[in-house]
């Protein structure tokens, strides 16, 4: 980052970590709710493994959403601008989040109670559809010459946070709670404390200004009057690269979180509190990881090759993942959760540049949250239910195997993308293709 960046400028990278960090706290407590109580609470009784596929069966509604989100609040992004638009999405997805705590279960509301879940999965999943790609352009539009990836790490750095806001808060529940009480009404407590934090969130947003960027390019011409068909039949070359790259950065995240907090507890015996103080310690390793490819990226190599080598580290993430996670040893398990957030932080860092880098500002909003979202139905939506079911049929060398093989595509897609030239971001993209 500019070592004087003015004060807007500060506000408002400050603004994109602090946006994408509740995102990721919101979806992070759904998450780990998931995969520890949500089956026994929502679904009638049946065996552990398949309350647990119903219970991540709900995770992949919000991916569903996702695309949905991206169309409707990168229309708006594109036609009306990045700051209105990230105030609607950041509503929609805290209220969803904050009602999940009011639910009644199962036992008192039998499937209605399930099926009220699901349409609060849905709206979270619908705001972040226009969340994470309004906030990443906060931040690189905004970005000087050769400081685009190091200003786009910024709200990559928010999933880090939030997931620590997230999985610190159910450690401490269950440190001061009784198993009984967590499972009675302790897991509520993160559900409504989103309401404060999205609070924050708007108090801050309510303050920034409009990207440089989208004002150019409204000064140039026109808005698109239907953004995403602009965006399919001018570029859509760079969208199915951006998607396809994206994938692998989903499927990683949600095997060593979602899958591997459900399978250590459930399977391996692991104590709740004992598995998210791991996984909590891998999480500097994934910060790390944004954080160096980031810089990498601005001063020695593109985005491009940044992300090719994060495809590298994640396939040897998926090889070592059943014989470290089932060797018995904690320690082990620490290695391969601080393997796989590295991996992932390497490609998370420059990914948001590298995306925004494929399009121009007139559709940016719409072809950076489609890429991403879409890439996150196809990586990450249903992937702790098929990392569950291939347990269930082959063990977790199958796991291993799918994680691999996401990365694998990922890193086919990269190597016949076009590399970014390390230009402005306003000069990335500037015709149609």
């Amino acid at each position: 980052m500019a070592a004087k960046a003015p004060s807007s400028t500060r506000r408002t990278l400050i603004a994109s970590l602090v946006g994408t960090g509740i995102e990721c706290y919101d979806f992070n407590i759904y998450t780990t709710a998931a995969a520890l109580v949500f089956g026994e609470l929502f679904f009638p009784k049946a065996s552990h493994p398949v309350q647990q596929m119903l219970s991540f069966a709900t995770i992949a509604v919000a991916f569903a959403a996702r695309p949905l989100g991206s169309i409707f609040f990168g229309h708006f992004g594109d036609r009306v601008g990045r700051k209105s638009t990230l105030v609607v999405s950041l509503l929609t997805m805290g209220i969803s989040t904050t009602l999940v705590a009011c639910l009644p279960t199962y036992h008192s509301a039998g499937w209605i109670a399930a099926l009220m879940l699901c349409v609060l999965r849905f709206g979270q999943g619908f705001g972040l559809g226009g969340e994470w790609g309004g906030a990443v352009l906060l931040a690189v539009e905004n970005a000087p010459p050769g400081s685009r990836a190091r200003y786009g790490m910024f709200p990559q750095l928010g999933v880090p946070t939030g997931f620590i806001a997230a999985n610190g808060l159910f450690l401490t529940l269950g440190a001061i709670l009784t198993p009984e009480q967590f499972q009675d009404w302790g897991w509520r407590i993160p559900f409504a404390l989103s309401a404060m934090l999205v609070g924050v969130g708007l108090w801050i947003r309510l303050k920034l200004t409009e990207t440089p960027q989208f004002a150019a390019s409204l000064a140039e011409a026109p808005p698109p009057t239907i953004p995403l068909g602009e965006l399919v039949t001018r570029h859509f070359g760079p969208l199915a690269a951006g998607t396809i790259g994206a994938i692998v950065s989903f499927t990683l995240y949600y095997v060593a979180t979602a899958f591997a907090l459900g399978y250590g507890t459930k399977t391996l015996g692991y104590g709740m509190r004992q598995f998210l103080a791991v996984q909590l310690a891998a999480i500097p390793f994934m910060v790390a990881g944004i954080y160096a490819s980031a810089r990498l990226a601005d001063l020695q190599f593109d985005e491009r090759r940044m992300l090719i080598l994060g495809c590298i580290a994640a396939i040897a993430s998926g090889v070592l993942l059943a014989p470290l996670m089932r060797s018995g040893s904690l320690l082990l398990v620490f290695l391969f959760l601080a393997l796989a957030m590295t991996s992932k932080g390497m490609i998370f860092g420059p990914l948001a540049s590298w995306l925004a880098s494929l399009f121009p500002a007139r559709v940016r909003y719409t072809g950076v949250s489609m890429a991403f979202n879409v890439a996150g139905v196809l990586g990450g939506g249903l992937t702790p239910l098929v990392s569950q079911t291939l347990v269930v049929r082959g063990g977790l060398s199958l796991v291993g195997a799918y994680c691999s093989a996401a990365a694998a595509m990922s890193l086919v897609a990269l190597l016949f993308a076009g590399r970014a030239k390390g230009l402005p971001i306003s000069q990335a993209v500037t015709q149609p293709g």
